[in-house]
């Protein structure tokens, strides 16, 4: 059963429950009331008899005769009874087994509880259904002349019982009227209330196909607006963890190309130089040619394999960070970047402040020699690198700057991605992968720094990594 299938039942099964208990009540109360005044009407009426006969009971004791007492009932009687005829009343006085006087029209009963014992000045009543009517009774005693005579005043009340009847099948049309109508009302009321679940449900199969970028729209601002909008926030959050799951997947997919492609390069030239030798008599210059192009490509895979343990370590993200003065760190790295630099006959220029940073100093100098690489590789003979840092507040600059090719703007958003090239036959030719600046990433995401890239084609490149600095003392660039 849905959701607002229960709503819409048990709504309606309350409504009835409460609407009908209510109507009972009200109906029974209203009955009782009525009834409860027209006993008492009754018993005033029956009162008053009583009254009557007692105001002529000394003129009866006067004359003491029966027939004389049994006159003057019987007038009392026809008077009080021509004076009520149109209200249904009925009188019947008796004496012992005799009756007095009598105008009732119907079977007495034989058995009249109410008489026994009935005692004077007393006057009881009570409710009996003879054939298809029901009559209230009244009786008291008097004592007149040494006998007692029993007064029976009988109203008809079944009208009040045929009213109650009535208000039930009143009720009753207009319960079924009413329910007819709530109902109505709450089928709108409960389909209005679960249309946002239904909406979240349908979104929730569309996501469940694929679709993750499907939100729900809600405008309510109750407990269901809530749970729709922590519903959309969740949705978002799925999105997201897809989108990073599939661009990992494509990033591994064309790491293991790349890998496959830079692995398959070298190793056809050593397969096919190692070959040709092996099977082909060659002059001692042709065999020295081929141990280079051998020894140089096996040069390219070793390099490949240790930047490619590197770029596999460093990107586990395991590293002991300390407190390091990092001008000492670049004065360590500089003078083997130094002896680079010369054997192609560029020049180092280095122009660094002191900061103390927390880091591994073997992974910055990992990464300052990377980027020192990278900059000779896209400068030409006789130009200058330049290392230079200064402080800011909360961080520490090193940047790594050279004169060369530069980067196109397109190239820029791709550069630190595994195996990217920009210029893939200038890369080759000085056994580059493309693994230098992914290794720099990696590493500084290790230390909570970022890197920055600017560069202009054909003015040169600056490559920016900022570490956050440990004393705030500030500095001005120099």
């Amino acid at each position: 059963m849905k959701f607002w299938q229960k709503i819409y039942l048990f709504s309606i099964l309350t409504f009835v429950v409460v609407f009908n208990i209510a109507s009972v009540m009200v109906i029974e109360r209203n009955h009782n009331k009525m009834l409860q005044q027209e006993i008492n009407n009754v018993l005033s009426e029956n009162m008053s008899i009583y009254t009557s006969v007692g105001e002529v009971i000394p003129i009866m004791k006067v004359y003491d005769s029966i027939d004389y007492d049994q006159t003057v009932l019987t007038n009392i009687a026809k008077r009080f009874v021509n004076k009520n005829w149109d209200q249904n009343a009925y009188l019947q006085i008796t004496e012992g087994n005799r009756s007095v006087f009598s105008n009732v029209n119907f079977m007495m009963p034989q058995n009249r509880k109410e008489l026994h014992p009935l005692n004077a000045h007393e006057i009881r009543y009570i409710l009996r259904d003879i054939g298809n009517r029901t009559l209230l009774f009244t009786s008291n005693l008097a004592s007149i002349n040494g006998k007692d005579y029993v007064f029976t005043y009988v109203k008809d009340v079944t009208a009040l019982y045929d009213e109650r009847m009535d208000q039930y099948l009143f009720f009753v049309k207009a319960d079924i009227g009413a329910v007819m109508l709530y109902a109505l009302v709450m089928f709108l009321i409960s389909k209005g209330l679960t249309k946002p679940i239904d909406r979240m449900i349908r979104t929730a199969k569309v996501i469940a196909e694929g679709r993750f970028s499907e939100r729900v729209e809600l405008k309510t601002r109750d407990e269901i607006g809530m749970l729709g909008a922590n519903f959309n926030e969740m949705a978002e959050v799925v999105e997201d963890k897809i989108n990073q799951l599939e661009r990992n997947n494509h990033e591994k997919e064309r790491f293991i190309q790349n890998i496959t492609h830079e692995l398959k390069t070298p190793l056809t030239s050593i397969i096919g130089y190692a070959n040709f030798l092996r099977t082909t008599k060659v002059e001692e210059k042709q065999l020295l040619d081929g141990l280079d192009v051998i020894y140089s490509e096996a040069k390219r895979l070793e390099s490949l394999s240790v930047k490619l343990m590197d770029l596999i370590l460093f990107r586990q993200g395991h590293a002991e960070l300390k407190t390091v003065q990092m001008l000492e760190v670049i004065r360590e790295a500089e003078s083997s970047l130094q002896m680079k630099a010369a054997d192609r006959r560029l020049r180092l220029d280095v122009r660094c402040v002191e900061g103390n940073v927390r880091m591994d100093p073997d992974l910055v100098k990992v990464l300052i020699s990377n980027l020192v690489d990278n900059a000779m590789k896209a400068s030409s003979e006789a130009g200058i690198i330049t290392i230079q840092s200064f402080r800011g507040r909360g961080s520490y600059t090193l940047e790594v700057l050279d004169h060369g090719i530069g980067i196109p703007e397109e190239h820029l958003p791709s550069l630190f991605e595994p195996f990217y090239m920009v210029d893939k036959a200038r890369t080759k030719s000085q056994h580059g992968a493309g693994l230098g600046l992914s290794i720099c990433q990696s590493i500084a995401e290790m230390h909570g720094a970022r890197m920055e890239v600017e560069s202009t084609p054909g003015e040169g490149t600056t490559i920016r990594t900022v570490f956050p600095f440990q004393d705030d003392t500030g500095g001005e660039r120099e």
